[in-house]
């Protein structure tokens, strides 16, 4: 199995999964573009295997480009594990205080935000498409972990996973104010007469975001693989039945 590791020690394990052509539906861990259930079924089984996490501790929602998150706890492990409706609905952001859960974000071409913390046991992943971007999902996550749970900003290791890239991010202009409304985003975006479009660097958007908070650029990791150029990246805006790859973290003490 196709699999970036961002940590893999005795505490941590995070990463991100890819395309592989010689698995069922090329690897698709997401059971909403499924064309058969029990093979995307098989293929979280097989990362269940390799990652030596059972299924039963997976965590999964249903991503709808909110900006909501979810506070998980034991009662929580296997929701969405194996079918979509026990998952955490209507959620984007997940975030745990507990060891021995696996908090799932499924993505194709939106920024996977995987985090955990030097000194406080909290660990999250965050879906940011444009949408939740604009919402500023990571940034009020982040500010209720530093705010409301006295998480030090310093203490924040982030890592954001392969996305569209600018270069294959092109907008209209009602997108494009949506951006521009953020202010800090505007050294992030342009317009090309040869596309006729703006584009937009939402990685580095979501960087930003995380900077503004303090949350040293020292500890904040990009993985700038474009999910359109590469070759094992599954992208929405390539191809609109496109797989999902998963993005995850679990604390193991």
């Amino acid at each position: 199995m196709a699999i970036t590791f961002y940590e893999k020690n005795e505490t941590y394990t995070a990463g991100t999964t890819w395309k592989d052509e010689a698995l069922p539906e090329e690897n698709n861990l997401a059971l909403h573009v499924a064309h058969v259930v029990p093979k995307v079924l098989a293929n979280r089984q097989r990362l269940a295997d390799t990652l030596e996490v059972p299924l039963a501790q997976f965590v999964c929602a249903n991503q709808t480009h909110s900006d909501h998150a979810y506070e998980v706890t034991a009662a929580d492990s296997g929701r969405g594990a194996e079918s979509l409706a026990s998952a955490i609905d209507d959620t984007d952001a997940l975030y745990t205080f507990e060891k021995n859960l696996l908090l799932c974000c499924f993505t194709a071409d939106c920024v996977p935000v995987i985090f955990y913390h030097e000194s406080s046991p909290v660990i999250g992943v965050i879906h940011s498409g444009w949408k939740g971007t604009v919402q500023e999902i990571s940034k009020q996550l982040f500010t209720h972990l530093i705010t409301d749970k006295q998480c030090a900003p310093e203490g924040f290791r982030v890592y954001l996973g392969p996305a569209l890239s600018k270069e294959k991010f092109e907008v209209d202009g009602d997108v494009y104010e949506q951006f521009l409304q953020l202010q800090y985003a505007r050294p992030y975006m342009s317009y090309r007469s040869t596309t006729g479009k703006y584009h937009i660097d939402n990685q580095l958007v979501v960087r930003d975001q995380c900077e503004q908070l303090g949350i040293p650029s020292s500890q904040i990791t990009l993985d700038r693989r474009c999910t359109f150029l590469h070759g094992r990246g599954f992208s929405y805006r390539e191809d609109k039945q496109t797989g999902r790859h998963l993005s995850f973290i679990i604390r193991k003490k």
